[in-house]
């Protein structure tokens, strides 16, 4: 079970979420047609089959539009939901249950589309392989805490989470540094000995170099299948201990022949900037059923 996001990463994203939503005037529609004292009570449902994530900045949602509100959350993030079934309950005051609805399920859809297609990806692997698949920083701008960790529900792995975790190593960093041992000699030289270093590489001659320097990481980016077991043998030759990445168009059709080259990561960005959202919906509930 993946630990849950600490409320102070997400609290900020569904405030500006609301201010965003609420404009300058409010919710027009629900503050004038639903009467001040009404009550109710609403369930998020699923409308199609997924992997559950984002309930907690559900409820976060809820309890900023109104604290009166109450969430009771009916299955936990991670769980593999069916269609129809019943993810969580909101109730009480009947105008902030309607304010809340679309942030929350906003949040709710993407998250748990982020954590099915990585789930969706884990699953199509070997069963046999000792792959592990990762996202990449191809988030959507403000959404990388909470996409990260959809793909951790998922199943999935992090690559980096910004610019500070490693040094990445690409071709136009090789280029500008002019080549890739004086880039990596200078990298080596100034950061902390608990910092990785990785390197992007598109050949076999540059993998080469790459190991040459004792890159922790070599990216292998857009190889076929066959060259990629080339350059996976080349390492495991080396004695390194190097780990080797696979980037590069891989899709749930092609992630399980990648996968049996012995590559130890899968890169996909797609997961976090592309991923399509679970339909989720909230249906009012006015009499005492679910």
């Amino acid at each position: 079970m993946v630990a849950p996001l600490h409320r102070l990463l997400y609290a900020d994203l569904v405030t500006r979420a609301l201010q965003e939503d609420l404009g300058r005037a409010g919710d027009l529609t629900s503050d004038t047609v639903v009467p001040a004292a009404a009550q109710a009570r609403a369930a998020f449902v699923a409308r199609q089959p997924g992997c559950l994530a984002g309930l907690d900045l559900a409820a976060e949602t809820c309890r900023q539009v109104d604290a009166r509100l109450t969430f009771e959350a009916r299955r936990q993030d991670g769980d593999d939901v069916a269609a129809g079934e019943v993810l969580a309950v909101v109730a009480g005051p009947a105008r902030g249950i309607l304010t809340a609805e679309r942030v929350a399920l906003n949040f709710l859809g993407h998250l748990s589309g982020v954590a099915t297609v990585t789930r969706t990806m884990v699953r199509s692997l070997p069963a046999d392989a000792n792959t592990r698949l990762a996202c990449t920083r191809k988030t959507l701008p403000g959404l990388r805490a909470v996409q990260k960790y959809a793909v951790r529900v998922g199943g999935g792995a992090n690559h980096r989470f910004g610019l500070d975790d490693a040094v990445m190593i690409k071709d136009n960093h090789r280029q500008l540094a002019g080549g890739i041992g004086e880039a990596v000699r200078r990298a080596r030289a100034a950061v902390g000995h608990t910092v990785k270093i990785e390197v992007e590489v598109d050949t076999l001659e540059q993998l080469t170099e790459a190991l040459e320097a004792r890159a922790d990481i070599v990216l292998l980016d857009n190889m076929d299948p066959a060259t990629l077991r080339q350059a996976v043998a080349q390492v495991r030759a080396a004695g390194t201990g190097t780990l080797t990445e696979a980037s590069g168009g891989i899709t749930p059709e092609t992630a399980a022949e990648i996968a049996a080259t012995g590559v130890d990561l899968l890169s996909v960005g797609w997961l976090t900037h592309s991923a399509p959202n679970l339909d989720i919906g909230l249906d009012i509930d006015l009499g005492s059923g679910s």
